[in-house]
């Protein structure tokens, strides 16, 4: 399967997201509007959406960096590393991406960044002190295979635009507690009332739906376009062994940015296996090895 195989259809799903994150929010600025008898909030709504899309794209790998504590990493700090992005991004003809540390004991990784030219990869301390280095190669692989396979924007910018869905919707509940109209005699102003309450509730759920429903076919697929790429599947399947075997939770484990790592920061649990942002690592590494 080509390195670049699902670069434009994932273009084209991150101008749909950003499309439909809009219409959601003007939705909700308007149901909004109507319900606090304030259409300042649907002119705010639109600006605030238009915005939103504008920094997600040019800004969202920056906001993810900071959110994980990644720091940059000097040529001079892991020469082993940088060789292998080095040798592997020549492999795969794409541009040497910035490279950042996370001072964290669980091993985990991640790629960000709008597009090939502005990518930065990301990895643990965790990560580079249980790997040997072919199963390290399997990673960074992986990774690069998302940066060519254009993954890291559509996941880059999900961070963004669910996060603040998530806030307007809390904006909203607290604005009815404290000073919303809710003394309205209006039969209509009422049914608004109610279709904005259930609005606020269900808008966070369906952002949520949306980031899960980023397929979970894109870490197959890196999966093997990584394997093709270092002609190793064995090592990247024993780093996902490794890497899923570990029992240290990512200290900035956030739910916003938890479908981009390689692997769930999250462990463990019921819950957390029920919204699940990868495929069962039993089967990603059956895909690798059989």
């Amino acid at each position: 399967m080509s390195l670049y195989e699902n670069k434009a259809k994932n273009i084209f799903k991150t101008w749909i997201l950003m499309s439909l994150f809009f219409i959601v929010v003007i939705t909700i600025g308007f149901v909004f509007s109507q319900v606090m008898e304030d259409s300042n909030i649907l002119y705010f709504a639109v600006g605030v959406s238009l915005l939103m899309n504008f920094f997600s794209y040019w800004f969202s790998d920056k906001v993810v960096l900071k959110m994980s504590g990644a720091k940059p990493m000097d040529k001079n700090d892991n020469f082993e590393l940088h060789g292998i992005v080095q040798n592997l991004t020549m492999k795969a003809r794409l541009p040497m991406p910035k490279l950042y540390i996370i001072n964290d004991a669980s091993p985990n990784a991640f790629a960000t960044g709008r597009n090939a030219k502005n990518s930065a990869v990301a990895v643990t301390t965790g990560l580079l002190n249980i790997l040997e280095k072919n199963e390290l190669e399997g990673v960074i692989a992986h990774e690069l295979s998302h940066i060519g396979n254009r993954d890291i924007l559509l996941s880059t910018v999900v961070v963004v635009l669910v996060g603040f869905v998530a806030l307007l919707a809390d904006w909203f509940r607290w604005s009815l507690w404290f000073g919303g109209n809710r003394d309205s005699d209006n039969g209509g102003g009422g049914i608004m009332m109610v279709i904005g309450v259930v609005l606020a509730i269900l808008a966070p759920i369906a952002v949520t739906l949306i980031q899960l429903a980023i397929s979970r076919k894109r870490e197959f697929l890196a999966d093997s376009s990584g394997a093709l790429l270092t002609a190793n599947p064995r090592g990247l399947a024993e780093a996902l062994r490794k890497i899923s075997e570990n029992g240290i939770q990512l200290k900035k484990a956030n739910r916003a940015t938890a479908h981009m790592y390689i692997s769930n920061p999250f462990k463990g649990g019921k819950i957390v296996k029920m919204f699940m942002t990868h495929p069962p690592v039993e089967e990603r590494i059956k895909a690798l090895i059989g």
